[in-house]
Parts: C-alpha cells; structure tokens; sequence
C-alpha cells in the first residue's frame, strides 16, 4: 500500500536507536556507524529486522552521518571544500535546474551497484580501508541494499532514507553556504531514491535554517518521495538557534513536507508538553520518536533510564493526544517499539484538522495575523526616501541593517523589505539583504517586491515563512507568483486589481478577490495565506476613497472571511500634516478589521492610535501595553518613542538606533539619545564621549559590526583602549549573555554580537600594538569535538565567545583523539579543555578523554557540552562542569580563571 495512503487509514510505527545498539555489537568509540553497513552488514540487516519483527512499519537507513563532509562527497572528492563550489551561484536558479538530475557521484561510482561487484572486488577490503575513504554512494548503496534486504526478509516496511544535521552552522553564522547544503543533501536523496526508498526523513535538527536546506534538497532532488522532517527541542521547546514550536511548524507547514515531528534530545515524559504544543498548531500529522529516557554512563556503557514498559505507557498517553506517528531514539530497542505497539496499535487514529491560521514566522518566532492588527514597518523602502536610494546605490548595508533595527525598537513586528531600484542589481541586492536583515533581527520579513527573480532569490534563503507582497488579480502575476508560494511557502499580500485596474467600487474590489481565491485554490494555496489588500486612494483625487476602501475591509472580513492588509499612508498623499490624517485613518481601518498595517512605526502618532485603539477594543489586558509604553511619560506626549521588550536584542538593557529613541538602560546610535551603558555614565565624561560609547554598547548589542568598528575607533581618540574593553565592551556582551540566558534574545543574535565586538577588538588590538600596549589573556583553554564526531557547531560558539572574553583558545577541531588533547594540554599547561559530541556513539570518546586527563593531568579541569549530555550523564563519566549553552560554558572559566 501507498504510505501516504496507509498513514491516514492507521497509527505507523518508527523503529527506535541504531548508534547504541551498534554500540552493544562492538561499535568502538570514535568509530562511523555508517561504515558498518559496509564492514558489518549482517549486523545492520539483523537491526532492521529485529524492529520490523516487533512490529515497526518503517525502518530508517544507517545513514544518519553520511554526507560529503564526512565521506567523500560529490563535488569534495578531490578535496575541495564545501562553500567555494558554488559561491556566487543564484540558488534559486540552480535549485530549479538540477532537481532530479543525476548526480555525478553517482555516476562515478559503482560500488554496491548490482552487477558491479568485479569492480569492487577490486578494492582493498571493506574492513582494512580508512573509514573516510568511502564514498557517499558506497555509504548510502549499502545501506539501503541492507535494509531492502531485511524489508524482504520481514515481509514489510517502508525504508526511510536518514538526514542527519552536517555538523556545521550555515553562514553568516558558521561558514557553511546555504546552497552547499542543499546539495550535500540532494547528493544523499539521489542515491536514496534510486536505491528504493520509500521516503525522506530529516532528523534531529535544531538549526531552522538547515532544516530548510534539507527539505528543498528532498523535494528537488526526491521526485515526489515523501517528506518527513523531526527536530530537537530543549526542554523549553527551543531550537539551538532559537526557533520554537509555533516557527518550526509554519516553516515546515510552509515547505509542506508530508509530516512533522520531535525526536532526540528528550524521553517521552519530557516531550509530552512540546507535543502538547505541536498538536495545538500543526495541521499536518505528528510524529513523536523520543529517547529512552535520560542517559548515564556506567563502566563505559550508555545506559537510559526507562525500560519498555514505561516508555510504552508515556508513548500511549501521547497516542492519545493524537500523534500520528510513534517510535524512538536514543536507547530505544526492538523491546521498546514491541511493546509500545502492543499498548498503542488499536488506539483510535485521529488525522489533524487544518488549522486554518494566518502564520508567519522568522528563525525564531512566529507572527499569528489574528485579533490585534499586526505592524509591518515601512521603512525599508526606497519610494519617497533619497537617503535610503543612496544607501542602496553605495551598498550601504549598515544603513538597511539600521533601519530595521529602530522599527524593531519601536514596535514592528514585521518588516517590510523592498530594495528596488532601476539602477542596481534587484535580485542579487535582495538575497543579500534579506540574508543580513535575518542574522540580526528576529522579526518575520515581508519580501516586496515586483520582479518574480528577485523574488524567488530570497524566498529560497529566508529562514521562516514569509510574507510575500504581492500578488493581484492579473493572470500573468498570479501565474509568475503562486507557484514561488507552493514551493517555498509563505502568506501572500494579494491586490485587488487586476487586467481592468483598480476596481471604484467595494464590490468590484471583492470580486477580483474572489477571482484571486479561486486561481490560488489551483496551487493548493488556501485562503489563510492570503491577505488582501482593498487599496488606499488619496482622498485629495476621490474623496470618497476612504469609504470604499473601509467598506473592503469590512467586507474582506465578514463575506470572505480573509485577513487584510494596507499601506495606510496612501490615503494622506498630497496634503499637509499627513500624520494627522494617517492616524484617523489607521484608527477607522482596524475598526473595520484591518489585519496587518504596513505603516511607519517610528511615528509617533501613528503608535500613538495604534495603543490606544487596542486598550479601547479590550485587546490589552488590563492596558498593560498602553501603561507600559505612556505612564511614565509626564507633560507632553511623543517626546520619546518606547523600546519594543519583545525586540530580539538584550532587552532593557540594550540600546536604541535612532534619532530621538531611547532605550530603559541604553543609548543608541543616532544622535539625541537619553541612556546610561554603565560606565559610560562616569562623572566628567564629554557629552560628544558618552554618545559614542552608547553606540558602541548598541552596536555590539545589535551585532553591526562596521557601526562597532567605526564607534570604538572614535573613542579611543579620548580613552584608553583596555578602559573601553572593561567599561563599554566586556558589559555589553555580558548584557547580551543575560538575553541570551533568560531566553530573550537567541543563538543568531549571540553569535552576530560576538562578532561585532571581534570587529571592535581588532580596532583596539591595532591600536595597542602600535602603542607597546599588550592586553593580558586571562588564562589557556583548549576546546575540542571529541574522536569520531565531526559535529563542531557548539564548539565554535564557544570559542567566539570565549574569545571575547579575552580567553586564549587553544581549537584542536573536531574527531580529536584523546592523546592528542592530553599531549596538548601537557604541554601547554592548560587548566581547562573543553570538550563537545552530539552523538550517543561519541560520548564513550568523551569519557576515555577525561579518564587520560584524571591519570595524567590530575590538576586540569574538564567542561562538557553536547545535545546528547545532561548534567547527571556529565557527572557519570567524570567531568568536572556540565555546560548545557555557550554562555554557560563562558560562566565556568570566568569561575575557575578567577583571581588568576
């Protein structure tokens, strides 16, 4: 039977943890799991088989790691790296023309291939090679050929093709491409579906972006196989990177992949919540593969702490909730999925219901168009605006990134981004835009523009579901638009006007919407991802635009039962004071229920309407936003603009970016702002001084590096370099970390910050230099990925980091043997070594590492991190501090480098 028929006729099963059973059967440590399915293929057919005996329904292939970064890949086979292969290549246009063509490494290689085997006896044998020797297509032929074989031997099972993370954070935040990752993934789903799989299954994510790079790659080069995608959530139902149920889910709604889910990280009990929150949101079936429970080590052996039966009892609670899917991971056995079937198999399957929710997301938080009406910030725009053409013409990114950063501020929760001008390169301007404006600022962004290749470039690289401005009613447009939107998903901003133009009347208007909700229908669109805009005229050529366009509204929402959109400011152009008019207009449009307001939020009279029409209409409880943002005002209103608490940056600690802003603990970066940064404040300090060390503060708070690097280099014309380091620097990042740890502010934003004060220190390294000056490091760190794990992203973070906090590191990289890390630390002297893995299978590495350091170096401290480590798990194989993030990691060496 078809499965994506059968998954809606019948609960189906997943099978549980492959690494700790390879484990059990000899897997060293240090040593690739996936090698096995060519050194050790009866084990794996046995694996497989075991669970389709106790009852799973779908087997996934041991290709969790394989890809051309840890085997040799494709386009890496000679060696070169991933990120220059394709530089400077449009992946949109790319990603359009290579979707099921054949892949070269595929061709190349015949290894596994029936008929072939005179070809591979020619090889050295399987057992005696280097295990990064193998190919991709030897790694993924084997496999499936391995769980093909046990399928037959059962007699059932659909064949998951694995998708692991790479290992790598995807630029600007690591220096993995965004293109490059979608193809080491396509490379993988070619071989796969040639080789029989029956689907894709990406897993064990927690990067967004990645997450999306793995899916385009499913569907471009999967040719219709289906498409499942799970990730991993922290017990607070995060993403490392950020992102929460409600963005994943809109993400991966958005991509429409065939089902969602959660696995690793956390055992059933813990799950139960984020499933909880999944099943509210998620219109598409839900998949549930926790772990065993919590891990520890004992003599060596990861051990999980709940048995079949109780996890059994969990996953039934949790087939009742109405997960769609069950199975496990880590620790789980064919004795976990045998009994979890038997307690859940007759359990009534209930298939989820369209939600219906008007969604838009960034990496890390999504934007319900339902209820109070939702500010799209204008700004990012070059029509009426010289500054901002000349910025665009100069490439004056800083300029955009400034921009977007005061609207956050002052109250957008979407941005607005349009980069068109005759004279620049739109399509190449956007994507890069679009790519800047993400990695600093977390607010979902509303692509507008007209022209269908620009468009398509930065839907492809936007981590989120966006808002697509626009689409109307001419056949061309929607022709050119709504495939983009079937393909990359998102909401789209459609126009009432078509082939006829702008209709005079309401119902003309309506009835182009009409004609707009059929075609999309076409396209699988619903009416939930269409926002229609009922067009503002001036009322200085119609005077009765304003009335039509309200009755729009009101009809819009009461006959269709659509969300609206409009660019409020339309209706005031060509009359005096517009403000005036724009703020009576805006307050009567959300009367006839505008849903979004695409608006300047730095106005004040604009916010001003805004406010008070949601404490008026009851849509601020108890007016807690009003009295949060006025009450503390006295005299005349508008002197100020409030800082925005839900803004992505350190919160009330930060700084404002605008002219006028002000900030509860910080200054800003254009001029006139109010603000202390700690001892900027000092007594005696010039005006002009204090100024600039508020922009370096907010600077290094919002990640713009030139902004970091041109404020540093103006104040240290007045103050000693390691006086800025210790009085603006060192608190601003520590700020930032508080954002980060009380969850206000995310791993981007932490990342981006942190490079924004390495642009700061290089100025003042430089500065020091040439004076004698030398800034003393507070003490030697190694870090490292321990053997066999080639996943370095946590180490990284750590590194930034701690290198801003003038720590000396000491990166040995990643698959490090434990006698190298104890011969450096012996020979460096080294008090602290951090240590990172990700896999189950790599932990054992971890504690043979540490084991050396206790024999030989009794006096080094060790700190531990990973997705797979908890503090007990930490504490059973002897380190010293389990550091669950990067900040945390930053916390402990200050505690043991303290007085040093």
């Amino acid at each position: 039977m078809d499965l994506l028929r059968e998954m809606r006729q019948r609960r189906l099963f997943f099978d549980g943890g492959t690494g700790s059973l390879l484990q059990a059967q000899g897997l060293k440590a240090g040593e690739l799991p996936e090698v096995w399915s060519i050194t050790r293929p009866e084990v794996c057919v046995k694996l497989h088989r075991d669970y389709l005996e106790a009852g799973a329904d779908i087997i996934k292939t041991n290709t969790f790691g394989a890809n051309g970064l840890k085997f040799k890949g494709r386009e890496n086979a000679n060696g070169a790296e991933w990120g220059a292969s394709t530089a400077g290549h449009s992946g949109a246009e790319r990603g359009a023309s290579t979707a099921g063509r054949t892949g070269a490494g595929q061709e190349s290689s015949t290894a596994g291939h029936p008929g072939a085997e005179q070809t591979a006896s020619t090889t050295p044998p399987a057992a005696a090679r280097p295990a990064d020797s193998y190919s991709v297509d030897e790694i993924v032929t084997a496999a499936m050929k391995n769980a093909r074989r046990a399928v037959a031997e059962a007699g059932h099972g659909y064949i998951a093709l694995d998708l692991g993370p790479t290992g790598k954070l995807l630029k600007p935040l690591g220096d993995l491409d965004f293109e490059d990752a979608v193809e080491l993934y396509k490379e993988v789903v070619r071989i796969g579906r040639r080789e029989g799989a029956d689907l894709v299954l990406i897993e064990t994510m927690s990067d967004s972006y990645e997450l999306k790079a793995a899916v385009l790659a499913a569907k471009e080069a999967g040719e219709g196989l289906p498409v499942f995608a799970t990730v991993v959530f922290d017990g607070k139902g995060k993403l490392l990177t950020g992102g929460n149920v409600e963005s994943t889910v809109a993400l991966l709604e958005g991509l429409r992949v065939d089902a969602l889910g959660i696995n690793c990280g956390l055992g059933p009990v813990q799950m139960k919540g984020i499933v909880e929150e999944l099943l509210k949101v998620s219109s598409l079936p839900v998949i549930v593969n926790p772990n065993a429970g919590l891990p520890r080590s004992e003599n060596g052996v990861t051990l999980y702490d709940i048995d079949g039966d109780r996890f059994a009892q969990v996953m039934e609670e949790i087939a009742r909730m109405g997960a769609c899917f069950l199975g496990g991971c880590c620790g789980t056995t064919p004795e976990h999925i045998q009994k979890t079937v038997g307690r859940c198999k007759d359990v009534p399957l209930v298939w989820p219901q369209a939600r219906k929710r008007t969604v838009i997301s960034s990496y890390s938080q999504a934007v319900c168009i339902e209820g109070k009406t939702v500010i799209i910030g204008e700004r990012i725009n070059p029509t009426g605006k010289s500054k901002f053409k000349q910025a665009l013409r100069d490439h004056n990114l800083e300029y955009i990134l400034k921009e977007g950063v005061t609207q956050q501020d002052n109250g957008a929760q979407v941005l607005d981004v349009n980069v068109g001008l005759p004279e620049i390169d739109e399509p190449s301007m956007m994507e890069e835009v679009v790519k800047e404006l993400q990695a600093i600022i977390d607010l979902p962004l509303q692509i507008d523009t007209s022209n269908p290749r620009a468009m398509e470039r930065a839907l492809r690289v936007y981590n989120g579901k966006a808002l697509i401005n626009s689409v109307n009613g001419k056949a061309e447009v929607m022709d050119e638009i709504f495939p983009l939107v079937a393909r990359y998903g998102g909401a789209v901003v459609a126009l009432c006007l078509d082939e006829s133009g702008i209709p005079e009347t309401a119902e003309g208007r309506i009835q182009v919407a009409k004609k707009i909700i059929r075609e999309a229908a076409r396209y699988g669109i619903g009416t939930e991802d269409l926002i229609f805009d009922g067009l503002c005229m001036t009322v200085s050529s119609d005077s009765k635009g304003a009335l039509t366009t309200l009755e729009t509204l009101r009809r819009i929402r009461d006959e269709l039962g659509c969300k609206s959109v409009l660019g409020v400011s339309n209706i005031s152009f060509g009359l005096p004071q517009r403000e005036i008019i724009n703020a009576s207009f805006f307050t009567m449009a959300m009367e006839c229920g505008l849903s979004a307001a695409i608006v300047n939020p730095n106005s004040e009279a604009m916010m001003r309407a805004y406010y008070s029409f949601n404490a008026l209409m009851d849509m601020d409880p108890q007016c807690g936003e009003y009295i949060r943002i006025y009450g503390g005002q006295a005299g005349s209103l508008g002197k100020t603009l409030p800082r925005n608490p839900g803004a992505g940056s350190a919160g009330a600690a930060g700084g404002g970016l605008g002219a006028g802003s002000v900030g509860a603990a910080g200054g800003g970066l254009g001029t006139g702002n109010a603000g202390t940064t700690g001892a900027g404040s000092a007594s005696g300090q010039s005006t002009a001084a204090f100024e600039i060390a508020s922009r370096l503060s907010a600077a290094i708070e919002r990640g713009l590096r030139e902004e970091a690097h041109r404020a540093v280099g103006e104040l240290l014309e007045t103050r000693e370099p390691l006086d800025v380091i210790n009085t603006e620097m060192i608190p601003a990042l520590d700020r930032v970390g508080k954002g980060f740890e009380a969850g206000t502010i995310f791993l981007p934003q932490l990342l981006m910050s942190a490079e924004a004060a390495k642009a700061a220190f290089e100025v003042i390294k430089d500065r020091m230099a040439s004076s004698g000056q030398v800034q003393e490091k507070k003490g030697t760190i190694i870090l490292a990925t321990v053997k066999g794990d080639i996943h370095d992203i946590g180490k990284n973070i750590v590194k930034v980091l701690l290198e801003n906090y003038s720590y000396e590191v000491i990166d040995l990289g990643r698959d490090v043997p434990p006698k190298t890390i104890v011969e450096t630390a012996m020979e460096r002297k080294v008090r602290l070594v951090g240590l990172s893995a990700l896999m189950t299978t790599t932990v054992p590495s971890m504690e043979e590492t540490i084991r050396l350091l206790r024999e030989q170096l009794p006096g080094t401290l060790v700190m531990v991190g990973g997705a797979v480590l908890t503090p007990e798990y930490a504490r059973t194989i002897g380190a010293d501090a389990y550091c669950r993030d990067a900040m945390a990691s930053v916390n402990y060496a200050e505690e043991v480098f303290a007085g040093t």
